[in-house]
């Protein structure tokens, strides 16, 4: 009857093994994860800082599952992002990206914060970034910067710029 319990112990520890293994799919996380993520409208307006900016963009989830926006990534600098209520921002460790929605970065509204800019952004360059997910795949992002007065469209979203 001692075996019971090295059984039972050997049961959980192959059912954790095979659950890490459901993830390990060599092809599109999102795909594996239910989420089908895309990113458009994405856009830094030229900073008055030399060392701060804000960065929109605009991410679609056409995938059965929502995900999350948990960090990002730059060589440029240090990326956080915020989360605006009532008018007052604060960094958050993630943004909900529902099924069949979208999670917008907007003037005024939630952002990416870039910090400790590595040198002032001028307008007509660009920075990659690369998004992190609660499950999907990074998704590697090109913000063009643009003047410091634009603002998108609805039209300029699909333009590819």
């Amino acid at each position: 009857m001692s075996s019971r319990p090295a059984l039972a112990a050997v049961s959980v520890i192959g059912a954790l093994v095979l659950a890490g293994c459901g993830d390990s799919d060599s092809g599109s996380g999102s795909s594996a994860s239910g989420a089908e993520l895309s990113v458009d409208a994405a856009y830094i307006p030229q900073p008055v800082s030399d060392s701060m900016a804000a960065g929109f963009l605009t991410i679609t989830n056409k995938g059965d599952a929502e995900d999350e926006l948990t960090s990002v990534t730059s060589e440029s600098g240090d990326v956080t992002v915020h989360e605006t209520v009532d008018g007052t921002m604060k960094e958050v460790d993630r943004l909900p990206i529902p099924a069949h929605g979208r999670l917008v970065l907007e003037s005024g509204g939630n952002h990416l914060m870039f910090e400790k800019l590595e040198q002032r952004l001028e307008q007509g360059q660009t920075v990659p970034v690369e998004l992190h997910f609660a499950h999907s795949d990074p998704v590697t992002v090109k913000l063009p910067v643009k003047a410091a007065t634009y603002r998108p469209t609805e039209n300029s979203e699909h333009s590819g710029h």
